[in-house]
């Protein structure tokens, strides 16, 4: 079997993944998944796409994640693999379909306006 690429994005985040009929190990910037993501829920989220699928142990996957912070690299990595997986099989596409895992979550950071604080905050008013 050949190496299907794809990539995911979350927010400000980027995976790249590179998908191969293996073992089940999964690599992210050089390193174990579960060292990459030390807290069991990045780790869970990292790897849900193949769990819905049924597919944990049988593909390896290499991932190039930059940009963003920790839950949105994990959140990138999920869609990437979640996107591989129906390319390779598009039978899994409506279980991960039900689960949101092919959708791209678009929610953005609202960009800061001029004359205010954040981006909605206003500077506090008084009568005196």
């Amino acid at each position: 079997m050949s190496t299907t690429n794809t990539s995911g994005r979350r927010k400000t985040a980027v995976a790249r993944i590179y998908l191969t009929a293996g073992s089940g190990n999964i690599v992210i910037n050089g390193k174990d998944y579960k060292e990459y993501f030390p807290t069991l829920p990045l780790q869970y989220i990292a790897t849900q796409s193949l769990g819905v699928a049924g597919e944990l142990a049988n593909f390896d996957v290499k991932v190039n994640v930059n940009g963003g912070g920790v839950k949105g690299q994990a959140e990138a990595v999920r869609l990437a693999i979640a996107k591989a997986l129906v390319e390779l099989n598009p039978e899994v596409k409506p279980a991960l379909r039900a689960k949101g895992l092919v959708t791209r979550d678009d929610r953005m950071v609202e960009r800061k306006k001029p004359g205010r604080r954040k981006a909605r905050r206003r500077f506090q008013f008084s009568k005196r």
